[in-house]
């Protein structure tokens, strides 16, 4: 029991939920049990009809530089003229958190369910993700970047036709203070009807 019912652990918790850049993410990586919390946390989402219009990829150990080959690679099709320097950008992508989790959003057609709340859903998932890290004691950030949208990148990554990322959640950890960025203000963006 909370010995002060004023204040919930789980508000508080989300107060201080933020995003870290992945720059600034170091290891260790969240360890197969904590990694199997992660998904299953992230996964208990609002979900109209059970359809689970989202799946995973995980991105660990070498397979970030597997991902960052791919993603230099078309990276260089794309900008023939590129310097070393930027390809190296492109190439360690994956490679400054210990893990990086795909959300992929399966969203299509469906007599009842809209493909808008699909999309949500696959949204919630990524957020449900964040916020289970944050409890962790791990930091994250949401991303997609330029080749979330190149569907030879995505092909490589093992989307299949009408897929599409909604996110890659990098995980981590960061030495020190995390700060947080301005707000909005409520009176900026409530209204009431």
């Amino acid at each position: 029991m909370n010995p002060r019912p004023d204040i919930n652990p789980m508000l508080e918790l989300l107060k201080t939920r933020r995003s870290v850049a992945v720059l600034a993410m170091q290891g260790p990586a969240p360890d197969a049990g904590q990694l199997q919390d992660l998904l299953t946390v992230a996964s208990r989402v609002p979900d109209h009809g059970k359809l689970a219009p989202w799946r995973f990829i995980v991105f660990e150990g070498a397979a970030r530089e597997r991902a960052g080959e791919i993603i230099a690679a078309e990276f260089v099709k794309r900008n023939p003229g590129a310097e070393a320097q930027q390809i190296e950008i492109e190439r360690k992508r994956f490679m400054h958190a210990p893990v990086v989790i795909g959300v992929v959003s399966r969203a299509g057609a469906h007599p009842k369910i809209p493909e808008w709340e699909q999309v949500l859903s696959a949204g919630a998932v990524c957020m449900n993700l964040e916020v289970a890290a944050h409890a962790m004691g791990f930091v994250s950030c949401w991303l997609t970047q330029w080749y979330s949208y190149d569907d030879n990148v995505m092909a490589a990554f093992g989307l299949k036709p009408g897929e599409k990322i909604a996110g890659f959640v990098h995980i981590g950890r960061k030495d020190g203070a995390v700060e947080d960025r301005p707000r909005p203000a409520l009176a900026d963006i409530v209204t009431r009807f």
